[in-house]
């Protein structure tokens, strides 16, 4: 109980209650907003991959019961993503060990997250417009049977479990990105399933590894969880009364300049990325949006609009971006 009355715990109980909120809202994952805080709150960042891999597998594990329950997963699918994904994740905290001494270690680790944030706000952003365009041509809304394509699952399979298994960042963005690529047929709920599935052994092999590597720090976990649960319980409560394309478009710039950030790009000229990207973002994903023969903008009570918006837990879900972000409230 003590190592929840410092002064750094209480700061990470907050963190993690805001990250969970935006969780909720928007479904995606809160390993690449919570890991990067982590850090910035002064966390080694190898403890921070470490406790928030371990808090992740509860939070995941919650969302796969309810999928598995409802019957949504393609478990063939996901079993070769398994496949590759498991012993990549596992690898993972070895590799960083064997990197060097621990500042070796640290710095290692700080450039691979920066990397892949922004890597994931590139995929995010990709992982929108196909949403966008399945839901204007109307693809992925049948329940056409899909055919496993066992190698290429498998190698997206074991990126993402080397991705987890660093940083703890990204698997999410990907392997969905992926998935999407690969089977446009797949219904938008079995496609969160699977992923959602799959996730629980990837991330718990990447937890056990660096549990056995780096260890748990009880004042990171603890606060962690307590702080992470009831934030994206709020957050998809009041998702319908929030705009999450506007939500989703500020995470990007958010990951966009925290990625910079980690891989010590000089302020000022994190300052004008961050700008042209507030200014211009907007601009350009207005003119996609004309471009497949949709309002510029989207208004607040009409959602999405295909691929943008739509509560997380809340209300019935439209297009096939909204099916899928209604269903991935624990994913990360």
């Amino acid at each position: 109980m003590e190592a929840l009355l410092t002064q750094d715990a209480l700061a990470i109980l907050v963190v993690a209650f805001l990250v969970g909120i935006v969780v909720g809202l928007t479904g995606m994952g809160g390993g690449a907003l919570m890991t990067p805080a982590l850090i910035f709150l002064n966390v080694p960042p190898t403890a921070a991959v470490a406790n928030d891999l371990v808090a992740a597998g509860v939070n995941k594990s919650v969302g796969a019961a309810v999928h598995w329950r409802h019957g949504s997963p393609n478990l063939k699918l996901a079993m070769w993503l398994m496949v590759g994904s498991v012993p990549t994740a596992f690898a993972g905290a070895f590799i960083v060990s064997a990197v060097g001494e621990a500042a070796e270690q640290e710095d290692f680790v700080k450039l691979a997250i920066g990397i892949a944030l922004l890597f994931t706000a590139a995929t995010y952003t990709l992982r929108t417009y196909l949403q966008l365009r399945a839901h204007v041509s109307g693809r992925g809304v049948g329940g056409r049977e899909v055919v496993v394509r066992w190698l290429p699952t498998l190698l997206v399979g074991a990126l993402g479990g080397l991705l987890v298994g660093i940083t703890s960042v990204g698997s999410g963005s990907l392997i969905m990105v992926s998935l999407l690529l690969l089977y446009p047929a797949l219904e938008a709920v079995k496609l969160v399933g699977t992923d959602l599935v799959q996730a629980v052994p990837l991330v718990i092999a990447a937890a056990i590894s660096h549990v056995i590597v780096t260890g748990v720090d009880w004042a990171v976990l603890l606060p962690l969880v307590l702080g992470g649960m009831p934030g994206t319980f709020l957050g998809s409560r009041v998702a319908h009364w929030v705009s999450e394309a506007v939500v989703k478009r500020g995470i990007v710039i958010v990951l966009t300049l925290t990625g910079l950030t980690l891989l010590q790009v000089p302020p000022e000229y994190v300052g004008l990325i961050g700008a042209a990207l507030l200014i211009l973002g907007p601009l350009g994903w207005a003119g996609v949006r004309r471009m497949h023969g949709l309002p510029p903008f989207e208004t607040l009570s009409s959602g999405s609009g295909g691929g943008s918006g739509g509560g997380a837990a809340s209300g019935p879900p439209r297009g096939r971006g909204d099916r899928e972000e209604a269903a991935s409230s624990k994913r990360r």
